[in-house]
């Protein structure tokens, strides 16, 4: 298991990257929805991971939906999307709903087949008991035929698409530092074991944080030194953490 943090462009990063050699992709790139300086949402860029990423690999991008609308996802296909809900909001505006989630949207290459992306059911033991009998299929599931379950109370279940976790709000050291705890569960879902997740627009690298608490190696690209430099000291410090963890 590696964790690499690069200072530089991610075109300058993904050149030095040879074709199809990572497993998933999970990056929060600028929305480009405020006047701030790095809140400039990039061009092209998804067209530019593409030959990266296997063909059994996919990719969650996080964002809202004004800035989904706007993203180019041509060479791509869209699979799903889970929303992350956070205890505070991030827009001020008093005329308006608070905004308090953020969409993170999965998609894969569009020369690949769903059924052959790399997929591991994520369960949770929330579960109420109750049985459960389908005798003909949902118009809108397609033809699955007759099913039935019974579900234990406090027993596994699919985890659902809406995930709330709090934000980083008062200890964040970047200005839209995601919590692990919002990645970890895209990470195994999506990657396999050993795998390598990249984060085109690494920031203060808590996605290579969370690939590393899975598992699974990781890649970074920031193009701001700054930011660069926190991530590489978060990530230095937990692989120090976790070796003095295991002495």
């Amino acid at each position: 298991m590696t964790v690499r943090i690069l200072n530089c462009d991610m075109i300058e990063g993904l050149a030095r990257l040879s074709d199809e050699s990572v497993d998933c992709i999970i990056t929060d790139p600028p929305y480009g929805e405020t006047s701030l300086a790095w809140d400039r949402a990039p061009v092209g860029w998804l067209q530019a991971v593409r030959r990266v990423l296997k063909r059994t690999g996919s990719a969650w991008i996080y964002g809202s939906l004004k800035s989904h609308l706007v993203t180019d996802f041509s060479g791509w296909r869209i699979a799903q999307d889970v929303v992350w809900e956070k205890h505070n909001g991030s827009n001020s505006a008093a005329d308006r709903f608070r905004r308090v989630h953020e969409i993170a949207v999965q998609i894969y290459r569009d020369d690949a087949k769903w059924a052959d992306v790399y997929n591991r059911p994520l369960m949770t033991n929330d579960a109420r008991a109750r049985q459960v009998r389908r005798k003909k299929r949902p118009p809108q599931w397609g033809n699955i035929g007759a099913h039935s379950f019974r579900s234990e109370d406090g027993g596994p279940r699919h985890a659902r698409s809406v995930m709330f976790y709090p934000s980083c709000h008062g200890y964040a050291e970047h200005p839209t530092q995601k919590p692990l705890a919002v990645i970890l569960p895209l990470i195994e879902v999506s990657c396999p074991p050993a795998g390598v997740v990249l984060d085109p627009f690494a920031g203060s690298g808590s996605t290579l944080l969370a690939a590393k608490d899975c598992g699974r190696s990781a890649i970074g690209f920031e193009i701001d030194p700054s930011f660069a430099e926190i991530a590489t000291r978060r990530c230095a410090r937990s692989l120090l953490d976790a070796m003095e963890g295991t002495a």
